[in-house]
């Protein structure tokens, strides 16, 4: 039992440093935030259940592909460290396997969402609760540090 909570607690501390460091991680994170926030405290949208799947399946997806792809840069780097035309390539899949998702998760998104109503209901509502625009502002200025933090040295972050 104690090594099934250490092997917790490694996952955690893998997926912790991957945030401090990956610039591309913390974007993904606060886009999903976003939404799912958007979609759990407003009734705008009319999402079902299976919907409701659907996008976490797809933000978990592309979240693991962006810890998979850190852990094969990083043991890409240790194993050839010096330029390597081999070692760029398989980097560059595994980015490329990123985005692959990345841009189907958005297409499954804009499939579901794809609301005109919510989204005259939402410009409604931020035109009659001005204070709220100015809340939301100052969440994406805070999102903004949040993403581009970055961690000193770091020529990801």
């Amino acid at each position: 039992m104690k090594d099934l909570l250490k092997s917790f607690v490694y996952a955690f501390q893998g997926i912790f440093a991957c945030i401090k460091k990956e610039r591309n991680l913390r974007i993904h994170i606060t886009v999903a935030t976003y939404m799912f926030c958007y979609l759990g405290i407003y009734d705008w949208f009319e999402i079902s259940r299976t919907q409701y799947a659907i996008l976490f399946v797809m933000c978990a997806l592309v979240i693991s592909g962006e810890l998979v792809n850190t852990a094969l840069e990083r043991a890409v780097d240790l194993a050839s460290p010096g330029q390597n035309d081999i070692a760029k390539l398989a980097k560059d899949c595994a980015a490329g396997a990123v985005l692959v998702s990345a841009i189907f998760a958005v297409l499954c998104g804009i499939a579901i969402m794809y609301q005109p109503e919510a989204f005259r209901k939402m410009a409604e509502y931020y035109s009659t609760h001005i204070y709220m625009l100015f809340i939301l502002a100052a969440s994406l200025v805070l999102s903004m540090f949040f993403i581009f933090k970055g961690t000193p040295g770091n020529k990801k972050g």
